[in-house]
Parts: C-alpha cells; structure tokens; sequence
C-alpha cells in the first residue's frame, strides 16, 4: 500500500436478531473507510457483494500433477461510491450519492473519509456458508480503490449466510425410517445376531434429540453391545470427479446385550446446536448427515444399517410447525411385546411423503451432479 493510502477498510453492521448471520432477502449495510495521508484523486472506489462456491484440490498421476477445479457464483453485485468522469467500465452502474444526494468527489483531502453502502440477499435458494478439506461457499463484501498508474488497493471480508430451507422441497423431512439386519457368526462366535432399528423421522433441527429405536436379539454366543454414531460426509466435485471426506461427529454405547435374549432400545442422540446444516442445493459440494447404528461383535464383523438425515438450521425453521409424534406415522410404542415383523416396516399412512424414505439416488443420477468414475461404495 502506497504512503498516500494509509488504510482501506471494509465492515458490515452485525445482525443483531440472528446471532450475526443473514439469510434471503435481508439487507447487509456498512462502510468503506479510507483513510489518506495528503490529497487523494481516485479513478473510482467501488464494493462488490457476491456469493460464490469453489472446489480445488490436486493428484499426482505418475509423473504429472492433475489440478481439479470447480466454482459457481450465485450473484455479484457492485456499487460505485466515487468514479472518475473519465472512467469508463464495462456497466451501467450509477454512482451511490451521499446523504445530501450529491456524489462524491473523486479527488478527497487528507484525513478519514466514510462511504457507507447497502446490499439485498436475493431470494433464491442459495446454499449456507460453507468450509471445508477443499472446497467453501462463502459471501464476500469486497472494496477496491484505483488510482491512475497505481496497483489497485483491496480489503474484502466475509458475512456468515444461513439459507432459508425450502420446506415444500424437503417434503420427505417427515417421513420415518426402517431397517432390518440379521448376521450369521462364524469363526470365534456361532449363532446368529438381529435388529430391526427405526428411526422417527429424517429431518432434524440443531440442537434436537434424535431419537434412534430397536429391537434386538442376540442368538450368538457371545455378549454384544448395541453402538450409535452419527458422521458427515462431505463431497467435493470437479472435472467429473469426485473428492470425500467423512468424520464422525459423536459415537454413544448403549449397555451389553448377552446371549441367548433380546432388548428394546431406545436412544436419544443429541445434535449439536453448532453443527453445520445439511448443504443439498450446491452444485460442486454437498454436506451430507448418516446415522449408523451397528453390533460390536467380539471376534466379528459388526453388522450395521445407516439411515440418511438432513440437518436444518434451527434458526430458519423455529417458526415451522412442531413435528409430529412417531406414532402419528404406524410406530407403536417402544417396547411392545409385538415388535415388527424381520423386514417389515411399521404401516404408514398413504398420504405420507416418500421422497426421502428411500436413500438419496446415486451420484451422476441427476443433473446437478457429475458423473463419477470412481464412486466410493464404502461409504
């Protein structure tokens, strides 16, 4: 930075009603300092507010190192506070006056001199801010100063965007889950291990108890105990491919089972108030939820089922209505005598959603996803 530009700063009014984080359609407003040493004459001053998804990572191929990279905008907007009459820029943006209504001046005498702007979110479903191992969503207010025959002078930070969720697309958020898994020991363990695990539903607020059922029965020689986890995964695309990372966000162990019975479980499974919502609407990253519930078996294979889940941001849907008991939906209550039938799952009403009672579709299989040459069938 020149010794005629002491500073150039950028800073947005915080949110006071939402914890410091905007969502569609609120307004972000703030200033643009800057501050000179003796008289100044710019070219133009201008803020740019824009929102933008990129992928980047790199492989090595033998001998040759192959860049992926992927990037999608979802909006820029731009606003000149001062613009030389000289200038000539590739838009019709107009000039933001000041609070007489008049323009800047280009040329500004030495001292401190405040510009303040304002930005509307646009309404149109856009993801939640995001970072990950190699890629990150992020919302960007950035100020840039030219002057003639000089390097342009830059300062940019970011704003914390949480999207609205677009309930009536999350239609199956509701909609129970079911699942059966019976194992045959062999080796060090014989019999055979069971459970039939349901879950009440498959979208969950931060914050909020996820509660996980089952019943199971233990035919094996051996005590087993029943485990939860619920992990993330992330995926990254670029140039048709595909980079994952998962992580676990908390494990729970429910008490031994030994041979020869069977139990009822139930789990409640806190969801951490800060954990970063479900991201299904980007086209180069997803941010995805599973819940895994498996058999420690000693000397064994564990056997295992995974339910997909989607997180909400508790702060967009505290004014959605409550949702309904597992009952409403067939469950009976846990513990009967007459647990559900291996491979049946609890009747439903047939005006139920369905759209996620089932695992979302593979990769490649629609059109905002690219093709996968090397999916990873483990997780």
């Amino acid at each position: 930075m020149s010794s005629t530009v002491k500073s150039l700063k950028v800073t947005y009014n915080p949110n006071p009603n939402k914890e410091n984080t905007f969502t569609d359609g609120d307004w972000v407003s703030g200033n643009v300092t800057l501050e000179v040493t003796k008289d100044c004459e710019m070219d133009y001053l201008l803020i740019k507010f824009k929102g933008k998804s990129e992928v980047l990572w790199t492989e090595r191929h033998g001998k040759t190192t192959v860049v992926y990279h992927s990037k999608d905008k979802y909006f820029s907007f731009k606003h000149y506070l001062v613009r030389n009459k000289d200038h000539k820029g590739d838009d019709n943006e107009a000039l933001l006056p000041n609070q007489g209504g008049d323009t800047y001046s280009n040329v500004i005498p030495l001292g401190c001199h405040i510009y303040p702007f304002q930005f509307q979110i646009p309404c149109q479903n856009t993801p939640s801010s995001f970072k990950g191992s190699v890629g990150k969503i992020v919302y960007l207010l950035e100020a840039k100063l030219s002057r003639s025959m000089r390097i342009p002078t830059k300062d940019s930070t970011k704003i914390n965007f949480v999207g609205q969720p677009d309930l009536n697309s999350y239609s199956g958020i509701m909609t129970p889950q079911h699942e059966t898994k019976d194992k045959k020991m062999k080796f060090f363990t014989s019999g055979t291990v069971a459970m039939d695990v349901n879950l009440e539903k498959t979208g969950f607020i931060q914050g909020e108890g996820l509660k996980v059922t089952a019943y199971i029965e233990n035919n094996s020689s051996r005590e087993i105990k029943p485990k939860f986890c619920v992990y993330r995964k992330h995926s990254f695309f670029a140039r048709g491919k595909r980079r994952l990372s998962t992580k676990d966000i908390f494990k729970e162990v429910g008490d031994p089972i030994p041979p020869s019975s069977n139990q009822n479980v139930t789990r409640i499974l806190q969801i951490p108030h800060d954990l970063e919502p479900s991201i299904l609407n980007c086209s180069n990253i997803k941010a995805e939820y599973r819940v895994r519930v498996y058999l420690d078996v000693k000397y064994a294979s564990d056997p295992e089922i995974k339910f997909p889940i989607v997180i909400l941001p508790a702060s967009q849907v505290s004014a959605a209505a409550p949702p309904p008991a597992a009952s409403d939906f067939g469950f009976e209550p846990f513990g009967s005598t007459n647990p559900p039938a291996w491979g049946i799952a609890p009747p439903q009403p047939p005006t139920a959603p369905q759209a996620f009672s089932d695992p979302p579709p593979p990769y490649g299989a629609h059109g905002m996803y690219p093709p996968l040459a090397d999916y990873d069938k483990k997780y």
